[in-house]
């Protein structure tokens, strides 16, 4: 079994849960999340102030397949999910041990 854990815009994430409920999925959990990536060093001037940007909202979507199906869903969340765009987010596939 594997845990594939994808990290999207908040705004396909009602797309994609869409899209994995076809599949052969045992569970997806989802939660919002924060974080960083190649935009790090971004910051906004507002005034004299200026407010890092750094920490972009997010939403893990993480899914439990059976190894065969790895594959299948890793391959319609790169489908539905990319933008090709900077700040897409992730994809982690780890093994289930248990």
């Amino acid at each position: 079994m594997k845990q594939i854990i994808a990290i999207v815009k908040p705004y396909l994430a009602d797309k994609l849960i869409q899209a994995l409920a076809d599949l052969p999925v045992e569970e997806i959990s989802i939660r919002e999340v924060k974080g960083y990536g190649r935009q790090k060093d971004y910051l906004e001037r507002y005034g004299e102030n200026e407010y890092s940007l750094a920490f972009v909202p997010k939403v893990e979507i993480s899914t439990w397949v059976d190894d065969e199906n790895a594959q299948l869903v890793t391959d319609r969340v790169i489908a539905v999910a990319r933008t090709g765009r900077l700040g897409d987010g992730k994809i982690m596939i780890l093994p289930v041990v248990g």
